[in-house]
Order: C-alpha cells, then structure tokens, then sequence
C-alpha cells in the first residue's frame, strides 16, 4: 500500500505512449480506436510502443465494437489475438465477454484465460453491462482475474463511485478493483477517496488540430457519428503529470 496509487493510461497511438510514461503512468491499455471505446490494437503497434517505453503494457482483446455477446468466429479471432500479443511481448491483457442474459460468459472467460496463461488479465468494461454487479464479481474472481476496470455501472466512475465502494470493500483484495471512465483532474481525488481504490484508468487527452492544409471537408469515413476527420486525441503529458500528482496527495 506504501507505493500508493497505480494510474493506467489507455492509449492508441506510441506517442501518446510516450507521453504516458513521461507523465508518470504505471501502465498503459494499449488498444485501437479508443472512440469505440478501444478494440485489439494492430502487433505493428504493440511492436513500436515496445521499442519506447519500459512500463508494463496490457493489450486490448476486443475484435470489435458495440456489445460483449461473441459468436463462434469472433472467438476464434480472440483466441488468435491472444497468441499473437503473447508472442509480441504483451505484460498482459484486457478482455471480457457476456451472456445473453447480462452475466459474465464463464464458460468463454475460462477458455480465455486459459489461453493468455501466464499472463494476467483484467476484465474490461464489459462489466458496466452486467444485470448484478455482485455476483458477476465474484465469478471473476473464481475465474482468476487480476483485476476489473469498472465505471460502476454507470456512465462515469463518478456517477457509478457509490457502486465502486461497494465492490472494493465486496473483493476484501482478492481482486482490484480500477475505477474508469469520465476521470479528469477535476474529481480524481472524489473517486479515489470516495471509492478506497489503489488504481485508476483514465485516458488524459486533449484534442489536437489536423496538420493537413489541404482538406476535403464534404467527406466522412466512417458513420455520420464519427470522430472529426481532421482532428487528433493525445494523450498530454502535462494532463498525466497532474493526475499523478493528485493521486500521489490523494491519502
């Protein structure tokens, strides 16, 4: 408990990486299209962010977007990833998967687990999308994970900070428990001292203009929905030094 608290940063591209170590994160989510809310990152990049940072890197297992509930053919994808990340130096990773009918998929949660061995694994937000909250902790923790990245099953770890006490003081340490989602150097210090956590995931970006003087505006890449075409998210190194500091004042 001494060394206080781990931050975790989420980062998509090596120099939001670097700036991540730079400001002091103590691990990084490494993972693709963090406007999706992060799927499995590319072994180019997993590769590249190895050549420039030392801390350890957990790889995102998530073949695609929108829900937890994986057929046949993704799971053969995951399983592949996992092999693949493994072999290109991952610390650990990051994945999860439901039921139909809201509990965590034990049943494919061992197979995958099984298949990241020795690595350890965090359950990732797929958690916020449980029907019990209680329960689907408990078997996380008969399953052998490490830890569980958890807004509290609500649209931030703010709003979702009554349920994250209440599954910190459930797990008693048996498995951490990281608050994510929403956190900002203006109620970091609420969610940790509200929350009795010893880590947090945040992603501390901020937004960045296109370099490109040329620029086609009428043009989309993606859905109506998507991110602007001429915009960057990085992460600040400044953002994260703060963070830092205020976990590290954080009693």
């Amino acid at each position: 408990m001494a060394e206080g608290f781990l931050m975790e940063v989420c980062v998509d591209s090596v120099e939001s990486a670097v700036n991540a170590e730079r400001g002091g994160a103590g691990r990084l989510e490494l993972c693709t299209s963090l406007l999706e809310g992060g799927l499995t990152p590319s072994l180019g990049l997993l590769h590249v962010v190895k050549q420039y940072v030392k801390i350890p890197i957990y790889v995102m297992i998530r073949p695609r977007g929108g829900d937890f509930l994986y057929s046949d053919l993704e799971v053969e994808v995951m399983r592949k990833d996992i092999e693949l990340m493994k072999s290109q130096g991952a610390d650990g990773l990051v994945l999860g998967a439901l039921t139909e009918d809201g509990r965590v998929d034990a049943e494919l949660c061992m197979e995958l687990l099984a298949a990241a061995r020795p690595l350890p694994v965090t359950f990732h937000r797929a958690f916020d999308m449980v029907h019990d909250p209680a329960v689907a902790l408990e078997t996380l923790i008969s399953l052998g994970f490490e830890r569980v990245l958890t807004s509290g099953c609500d649209s931030s770890a703010l709003e979702g900070l009554p349920l994250i006490k209440r599954l910190v003081d459930q797990a008693k340490g048996r498995i951490i428990i990281m608050p994510g989602g929403g956190i900002t150097e203006r109620n970091l210090q609420r969610i940790l001292e509200g929350s009795g956590a010893q880590e947090f995931h945040c992603s501390a970006r901020s937004s960045r203009d296109s370099a490109m003087k040329f620029r086609n505006t009428c043009i989309s890449m993606g859905a109506s929905f998507s991110a602007p075409e001429y915009g960057l998210k990085v992460a600040d190194v400044s953002k994260v030094r703060t963070l830092n500091a205020i976990a590290k004042n954080t009693l």
